[in-house]
């Protein structure tokens, strides 16, 4: 949520140790730059095993402001909706509004760094169609927005963020996409239809724009930049005791077809929200091709993703840290054959 103030985390990590294929522990020093470049957004497993970041800490006031303002689709929620498109990332860089879709509603999901006095006003300009009002404000520190934009209750407290347990008893499956040009309104209303059906689970839109579009696509691996709109989280829940059938079938069949509406030549995908259906790597004397990479390294990473496969070869060359979709050597020659780049 501080995203398009500040950045990603990646944009602001100034150090890191990390054991490296050899079982060495390693700091920015002795990594050099293009290893710190990659593990700074070039996907988990792959060069090592980073057992200490050092984060640039930012400011954030004493109070800020969130609020969860709820749209029905008999309240205009897809008028409300096209128009966040345009609005969403061109917001002051320190309110960040995502959308999220579940049912026949979307909730406007927003953090403010600032007091509701302010807030009102601004999105009265910027955003009148949302119609919200003073009495939408909540008031907080920052640390209870995070708990509240987690649970959904204002009242939880913040100690619950010390709760490391994971639930067994839901499932979920997660697909990603990105979207350039803002889709249109009649294109909304063919796309409602599909959270009113069985299985059917949720998508939150997140807004880009902000400081993180100022920041080169090269900077980092993490290639999204200037001109995203806003990405999708696609998401589908089912209880342990089922099978999933009816959720996978869904989000599946859905990610299909939103396929006409979002990023193409590659169709863009984050690589956090990890998903195998768009590839998987091919291992050739158990090292992973280069080639085989590019089916999904291309749509996580872009232009970024050969110069992951080149840190990869330098770092470990023999594929040691190598899972589905982790980064393949760039090898010299016809890389099958696992030469080292020279």
């Amino acid at each position: 949520m501080l995203m398009r103030r500040f950045g990603l985390a990646a944009d602001n990590i100034l150090d890191a140790k990390l054991v490296n294929a050899d079982g060495e522990l390693i700091d920015r020093a002795a990594m050099g730059e293009d290893l710190f470049w990659a593990i700074r957004g070039g996907g988990g497993g792959n060069f090592g095993i980073v057992v200490s970041w050092k984060v640039s800490l930012v400011r954030v006031p004493s109070i800020v402001t969130a609020f969860n303002v709820m749209r029905t689709l008999d309240q205009g929620a897809i008028d409300v909706l096209t128009r966040w498109q345009e609005v969403g990332p061109t917001l002051p860089f320190d309110i960040n509004m995502r959308a999220i879709i579940q049912g026949q509603q979307v909730t406007f999901q927003t953090l403010y760094l600032g007091r509701c006095s302010d807030l009102v006003p601004t999105l009265g300009t910027f955003f009148p169609e949302l119609g919200m009002t003073g009495a939408d404000c909540l008031e907080m520190t920052w640390l209870q927005s995070v708990v509240f934009f987690d649970t959904w209750n204002p009242s939880a407290p913040v100690e619950s963020l010390l709760n490391r347990r994971t639930s067994l008893s839901t499932f979920t499956k997660n697909k990603s996409d990105y979207v350039r040009g803002a889709i249109a309104r009649d294109d909304w209303k063919n796309i409602f239809p599909w959270f009113a059906m069985n299985g059917a689970g949720m998508i939150i839109l997140e807004p880009h724009g902000g400081f993180i579009g100022t920041i080169p696509a090269s900077a980092t691996p993490y290639p999204h930049r200037s001109g995203v709109l806003y990405n999708i989280q696609y998401i589908a829940f089912w209880p342990s005791g089922s099978d999933g059938s009816a959720a996978t079938s869904w989000i599946n069949n859905f990610y299909d077809f939103m396929g006409q509406y979002v990023t193409k030549n590659p169709r863009e995908a984050y690589v956090n929200y990890r998903d195998l259906d768009i590839g998987e790597n091919t291992v050739v004397n158990d090292v992973s091709t280069f080639d085989g990479g590019k089916v999904w390294g291309e749509k996580y990473f872009a232009g970024n993703f050969r110069r992951l496969a080149a840190v990869k070869a330098a770092a470990d060359p023999t594929d040691f840290f190598r899972n589905e979709q982790s980064i393949p050597p760039l090898l010299q020659g016809n890389n099958r054959w696992g030469k080292r780049l020279g």
